[in-house]
């Protein structure tokens, strides 16, 4: 099976097998009236139409880029995509003055989420991410990491874990699985969060392990949450797990979560809005990628990680929905690097890379995601536009025409593929 795409305005994309920091987070290849070969779930050629016949045979299939632009599908490295309930209400309280931290301590925040998704079965936690996870591919997003964390006990995380397993098996989204019963302190566990951290230690890991539901784990390192060394001893395990470490570091306090995640080896460092110089020191000499949330900050009037300072300091800078029902409620990626540009000071092709190979990065998959390169997957978008600056120019419309999974057309004309 082989699919050419054709009559392409341009073909742009990023380049390597790592991520890309300091002035080559800016730079992207752009080839202009080319075509795409997808050879099985590979890429085989990019280039012009005439060097293509030369060198290969007619392809099985042609898809029709309209004279828009091709880029690769977009990774969403951060997402809390299997959750029940939602939290309008709360967002309402925003608006009228209250803030998150108000809203938590009255009872709503994580906790509200934890409830529903408690109570929900695992069939319609399953049907709402599969909802959610429609909407990411629509919108160009062709691999995502998933994290639990609203279970906050045995059964619910485990829940939460097979719903992304059943999820994978249902759709062509590719999702990486991330455990996170540290995600909050749950309330029957207040009064001794370090009881709670032996549980997850003792309890949570060792089942998530034997079941084989997770690649990756992660930890909310954040003052009122779990401290620094809880963040230690809840990571110390995950090698031996043969998982990759992620973070949620500075958000709210600068408690030196970047240097803990630079220590701890982990692939990226997350939210960042009140990272130190020396934390921004420690993730570009240890090349942890910074996952920036633009829109946690924009959603909850918050200020912006300092995206140009982590780019000035070397420190490779991805792009994330953190898709979930209290902070961020967005599915989509492109609203995410209007966002990131707009309200952080990112260029246009920064917010490409980190949208695309930078996110691969963060989840250790940019030796085979990211940008459109023979011998990577075959995952890319066609836009209804003639160049990538669309994406950002043209606001608060969705510009995806066609998606490709795997060298499988999934989205065709802005609709599901047949």
């Amino acid at each position: 099976m082989s699919l050419l795409v054709v009559n392409a305005s341009q073909v742009v994309t990023p380049t390597g097998k790592g991520p890309a920091c300091g002035l080559a987070q800016g730079q992207v290849r752009i080839f202009s009236q080319a075509v795409v070969r997808c050879q099985g779930e590979t890429i085989a050629f990019v280039g012009s139409r005439q060097e293509h016949d030369r060198l290969f045979p007619p392809a099985t299939q042609e898809l029709d880029a309209q004279g828009g632009c091709v880029i690769p599908g977009f990774v969403d490295p951060h997402t809390h995509l299997p959750f029940a309930g939602y939290r309008e209400d709360e967002f309402d309280r925003r608006l009228a003055g209250e803030t998150y931290a108000q809203i938590a301590a009255s009872g709503g925040g994580i906790v509200k989420t934890v409830a529903a998704t408690r109570q929900a079965s695992e069939d319609e936690l399953l049907r709402l991410t599969l909802l959610r996870l429609a909407r990411q591919l629509l919108h160009g997003t062709t691999t995502t990491e998933a994290k639990s964390g609203y279970g906050l006990n045995t059964e619910s995380e485990l829940k939460q874990l097979r719903v992304l397993q059943r999820a994978s098996q249902l759709q062509p989204v590719e999702i990486i699985p991330t455990a996170m019963p540290a995600h909050e302190v749950p309330p029957e566990w207040r009064h001794n969060p370090d009881g709670y951290v032996d549980l997850v230690l003792e309890e949570m890991y060792p089942a998530i392990a034997a079941a084989g539901l997770a690649q990756g784990v992660d930890v909310f390192c954040e003052k009122g949450v779990f401290s620094p060394e809880q963040t230690r001893r809840l990571l110390a395990p995950a090698k031996s797990y043969g998982w990759n470490i992620h973070l949620h570091a500075d958000e709210l306090f600068p408690l030196g979560g970047a240097q803990l995640a630079a220590e701890l080896g982990a692939l990226a460092a997350s939210h960042l809005l009140h990272v130190s110089r020396e934390g921004m020191r420690a993730l570009a000499q240890a090349g942890v990628v910074a996952v920036v949330l633009p829109g946690v900050s924009f959603f909850l009037r918050d200020r912006y990680a300092p995206v140009r300072e982590l780019i000035g300091a070397g420190v490779p800078v991805a792009l994330a929905t953190d898709c979930n029902p209290g902070s961020s409620h967005t599915e989509s990626m492109t609203a995410i690097m209007q966002l990131a540009c707009l309200g952080a000071g990112m260029s246009s092709e920064e917010a490409l890379v980190a949208a695309t190979l930078n996110a691969a990065a963060a989840l250790g998959l940019a030796h085979r995601l990211g940008s459109l390169e023979v011998g990577k997957q075959a995952d890319l978008v066609v836009l209804e536009a003639p160049n990538h600056k669309h994406l950002v120019y043209h606001f608060g419309v969705n510009l995806v025409r066609h998606v490709v999974k795997k060298g499988q057309v999934v989205v065709r004309d802005g609709v599901f593929a047949a």
